[in-house]
């Protein structure tokens, strides 16, 4: 069984998950979250004396699903993360910000209620219901949890995070296969996510053999 704590983790864009460092006195990072004025839409070097545009997000996706290692992946994974991160909102930006702490100080209900209006403001902004959806299953309900996931990949059906998320819970549940569905689809879009291959590893053998 996945910890309840890893699940969390990724969601915030853990090192672990994400390559997104993590400092003892921040508060936790959700999938984007990166410094105010880090604009940064290029960290891999490319040939050329001049830097294009910054890549369009379809783009981005084409790179990730590229990359050759793990530590290039992360590099396109964080540009990902940070254009997921950007809401219509300043409004929406700082009550996020106010859940984060609050998950960070165990204020789970307090995120709850922050998050829930944050999607109230923002309905369109997968990250809100990404982020909610942690914070359900931190307070024990992976049914509403499930229900966010959806939500957020309605919104970005590229949200590897939220597939991760939706695989802990179903393996957690015992839905083993359906587990592994939503890990290897995180792998199709972000192959190098080193989180998600230990997952479908350890659930092969069972899921696969059970198969044939």
């Amino acid at each position: 069984m996945i910890a309840r704590t890893f699940f969390a983790a990724f969601l915030w864009g853990s090192a672990t998950a994400a390559g997104v460092a993590q400092t003892p006195d921040a508060p936790p990072q959700r999938p984007g979250a990166v410094a105010p004025g880090d604009r940064d839409d290029n960290p891999v070097a490319t040939p050329g004396p001049m830097r294009g545009p910054a890549a369009t997000l379809e783009k981005l996706f084409e790179r990730l699903a590229a990359a050759k290692t793990p530590e290039e992946a992360r590099g396109v994974a964080n540009l990902i993360q940070r254009r997921w991160a950007r809401s219509n909102s300043p409004t929406a930006d700082l009550l996020m910000t106010r859940a984060q702490t609050a998950m960070k100080g165990k204020q789970i209900e307090l995120a709850i209620e922050l998050l829930d209006r944050v999607i109230t403001l923002e309905p369109d902004w997968a990250e809100g219901w990404n982020q909610r959806a942690n914070a359900l299953f931190l307070a024990g309900d992976p049914i509403r949890s499930i229900y966010d996931i959806g939500e957020a990949l309605k919104r970005e059906p590229r949200h590897y995070g939220a597939m991760m998320g939706l695989g802990t819970i179903l393996r957690q549940q015992g839905d083993d296969k359906r587990a592994m569905v939503a890990f290897r689809r995180a792998l199709e879009i972000y192959p190098q996510l080193e989180a998600v291959k230990s997952a479908v590893d350890s659930l092969k053998i069972e899921v696969d053999g059970r198969d044939t």
